[in-house]
């Protein structure tokens, strides 16, 4: 189905981070997750300040943005 293909294709671009950056953005946007985190929630799962969450979250964000991991979920958004 549409969904399990999109949550395996969100699965492998997610692969493409590193291990604190997706777990950052699974916390953050509740994914695999009953609800999502606010920044200062994750901020204290990993001892680090939400500011800090928030540009790892930002850099995670913008390295999906670049066209070689965008590609993995071009498809649901066009």
């Amino acid at each position: 189905t549409v969904s399990s293909n999109m949550g395996e294709k969100t699965r492998d671009a997610l692969k493409t981070l590193t291990k604190r950056e997706e777990n950052v953005l699974r916390l953050r946007f509740g994914i695999d997750s009953a609800k999502d985190h606010t920044l200062e929630e994750v901020g204290q799962d990993f001892e680090v300040t939400r500011e800090r969450i928030r540009q790892i979250e930002a850099k995670a964000l913008r390295k999906l943005r670049h066209p070689t991991r965008s590609k993995l979920l071009k498809s649901f958004y066009e």
